[in-house]
């Protein structure tokens, strides 16, 4: 019999009530605000009590670089806190909510896979409690409000050459990328070139994932620069008087969503930024609580440790004050036999030289992360097809690399099959070898702390950009901003800029395309080679194949 697919596994799990789940944790029912009976968001309330309690022990689930042969890092995320509960440590699992866009495009969902799930998965993967539609709302009554004061006079002297802000949907639409918004005579406005982002590069997303409660949501809000005046002077969300009701509209998608595993253990989905056009983490309040109320807790970053470990450490721990006690780095030996130069077609034959090429993307991961001072162990995300020989190569290599490398079966078999990798990082976090550093100091200028990035963990020979962006840089440190920390826009799939040089390049440039300024959010964005912040969709999108079907029920989400 052919094996389940996702959909069908997420379908017929057993789920409880989602106040059995909160329970588990602590959360009194009247501190659920349920959606349905399988998901519910966590009242500030009951956030705002458990400020003096300790917290648990932050691990961090990162990969190699993303292949078309695939990971796993999500479901190893969940898995692994399914493990840890499985031999009785109290875990909880922190991940990010699913965008639309490439749900629809060609990724198919973000809630793990096979018996590593988190559930409801369709609902996740589709518009669950409605956190990004009001992200997106928020962020387009900015846009709104902005025209509309440059409409009505324009009080505040916008040069309208200068705006910004661009609008957000959470669609992959390349056609609105780049647009002219006003046409059609003097009732519309005043013509002028604008775009679309992605929603989850919207600084608003950013900002909800990075603010610690309402009062610090409005305040970052109204930090937005959203254009300058003809004298250069920056013009702010809260010079427009829009940071209020934009709060009002993200009040509800602050708090953070509680849900479960298939084997019912708890995880907090919330926020949703991509790592490679913004930070690639979960919010810092769904951690937070979630380190106040579990002894380990298990999330991830975005593709690849060059990108989302990288953010993590650099952009949220530092933010927040967090500090891991542990890193995961996730790999296939499909995906290392790519990095070594095998089609995608010939994956299914044994190549045990090519898993010993493909290896060093996997080292220079580990020697990134281990860089950051934080202890690092490898899981090996098991596919049907991966030989012994081919098993024994990675983990010979890693054991050379000063570290181990856990074969783990948690796709087939859940928790059972994840359980030697949850003891060895419940050592590991239990050790407190864990020295973590930011890779540079707040009071480094922005170039240089963007030319260290591209170095130290790109290992290109420099980061490039032309004098304009340059004396933009200068600009922001003449303004205040020089403390900020730096996003890095780059493709997730290669160590360069070049989406196709896979392994571990080196003597690369990263050429620095764009800077955008992100003060509400509190860092630099750095648009790198031929990223692109609004996605467009694949030939072939996913959306081509998902219907309802006769019994109604969803097909071809995963």
């Amino acid at each position: 019999m052919a094996p389940k697919s996702d959909i069908e596994i997420a379908r017929a799990a057993s789920k409880k009530p989602i106040q059995q789940i909160g329970a588990a944790l602590g959360i009194p029912s009247e501190d659920l605000l349920p959606y349905g009976h399988d998901k519910a968001k966590v009242s500030q309330r009951f956030i705002n009590s458990l400020s003096d309690r300790p917290d648990g022990k932050l691990i961090l689930v990162t990969a190699i670089n993303p292949t078309p042969a695939g990971e796993g890092k999500t479901t190893t995320t969940v898995g692994l806190g399914d493990g840890l509960n499985a031999i009785g440590k109290r875990a909880a699992i922190c991940i990010r909510e699913a965008s639309l866009g490439p749900n629809f495009g060609m990724k198919g969902g973000a809630a793990g896979g096979g018996y590593a799930q988190v559930v409801p998965m369709e609902e996740m993967n589709l518009h669950f409690t409605g956190d990004f539609h009001a992200i997106t709302s928020a962020h387009n009554l900015l846009s709104a409000m902005l025209d509309n004061h440059v409409y009505w006079g324009n009080a505040l002297d916008i040069d309208i050459r200068r705006i910004v802000w661009r609008r957000v949907m959470d669609m992959n639409d390349r056609a609105l990328r780049q647009i002219v918004c006003n046409l059609g005579g003097v009732a519309n406005g005043f013509p002028r070139e604008a775009g679309f982002d992605i929603t989850v590069a919207s600084e608003v997303m950013a900002i909800l994932c990075l603010a610690n409660d309402l009062e610090d949501l409005q305040r970052r809000l109204g930090d937005i620069v959203v254009a300058y005046r003809r004298d250069r002077s920056p013009v702010t969300c809260r010079d427009i008087g829009a940071d209020g009701a934009m709060t009002v509209l993200l009040k509800d998608a602050m708090q953070p969503n509680l849900v479960q595993t298939l084997e019912n253990n708890p995880a907090f989905v919330h926020g949703g930024p991509f790592a490679n056009i913004a930070h690639g983490c979960n919010s810092v309040i769904a951690t937070r609580t979630a380190l106040k109320l579990a002894d380990y807790v298990v999330t991830e970053a975005g593709f690849g440790a060059d990108l989302g470990a990288e953010k993590f450490f650099d952009i949220k721990c530092r933010k927040a004050g967090l500090r891991p006690a542990a890193a995961v780095i996730v790999a296939t030996v499909r995906a290392l036999k790519m990095n070594g130069g095998v089609a995608k077609a010939d994956l299914g034959a044994e190549n045990v030289e090519a898993v010993q090429k493909g290896c060093a993307n996997l080292g220079r991961h580990i020697e990134n992360v281990t860089g950051f001072g934080v202890p690092v162990v490898v899981a090996i995300n098991h596919f049907a097809g991966d030989t012994d020989a081919e098993i024994a190569a990675v983990q010979d290599y890693v054991a050379a690399q000063g570290t181990e490398a856990v074969l783990c079966r948690h796709w087939a078999e859940g928790s059972a099959g994840v359980t030697e990798l949850a003891h060895k990082v419940a050592a590991l976090a239990d050790g407190e070898t864990a020295d973590f550093a930011p890779l540079y100091p707040d009071d480094m200028p922005l170039f240089d702390k963007i030319n260290t990035i591209a170095t130290r963990i790109y290992r290109a020979s420099e980061a490039i950009a032309d004098k304009k962006l340059r004396d933009q840089l200068r600009d922001w440190e003449a303004a205040g901003h020089g403390a900020l920390p730096v996003c890095m826009a780059k493709t997730q799939y290669s160590f360069s800029t070049d989406p196709n040089l896979r392994g571990a390049p080196e003597g690369h440039t990263v050429p620095v395309r764009e800077l955008r300024l992100s003060a509400g959010a509190g860092f630099i964005v750095a648009v790198c080679g031929e990223i692109m912040t609004m996605p467009g969709l694949p030939r072939a999108p996913a959306a081509e194949t998902i219907r309802i079907n006769d019994g109604g029920e969803i097909e071809g989400l995963f």
